[in-house]
């Protein structure tokens, strides 16, 4: 029952701060409980698969303008021409580093799980995050950037 009300809590804050992929997410986690009898299976292999799933797919989205033709060896050239860009690819680099310690992390501490997810959820409806891990690189690479900027303009 606590698990429920749980949910519906989240499900509530979602709509509150008209989070739809939060929303989303609630009402089918809500769902795949509802006839948990016939879908335990799919949430244990959710549970275990779903963030090298979700990373997939990110991974996914992001090569889509690769394959279109939009990115290509020229832009990868000017990224390395640009403090911009190579700021960019530190952060990447950082990111993936700082993730394989937190899954790390994960592992050795699962209990932490509880406030990673709490802390997300409070980023994205109080703060209008996403909950998405390459988008961290991003967000890195625009705060140091500004500061590099902010200096040099002293």
């Amino acid at each position: 029952m606590e698990s429920w009300a749980f949910l519906t809590v989240i499900l509530i804050i979602a709509c509150i701060a008209k989070n739809n992929s939060l929303a989303f997410a609630t009402l089918v986690v809500m769902l795949l409980k509802l006839f948990s009898p016939w879908t335990a299976k799919w949430m244990d292999i959710i549970n275990s698969k779903g963030i090298n799933w979700g990373v997939t797919f990110i991974t996914i989205a992001i090569l889509i303008p690769i394959a279109t033709g939009k990115i290509g060896f020229h832009e990868l050239w000017q990224a390395f021409r640009s403090p911009l860009g190579w700021l960019a690819i530190i952060c990447g680099a950082l990111v993936a580093i700082l993730s394989a310690k937190g899954v790390h992390l994960i592992g050795q501490s699962p209990e932490i799980t509880v406030a990673l997810v709490f802390g997300t959820i409070l980023g994205v409806v109080l703060f209008r995050g996403i909950a998405a891990g390459p988008v961290i690189a991003a967000g890195m690479t625009y705060c140091l950037f500004s500061v590099v900027q902010m200096i040099m303009q002293r």
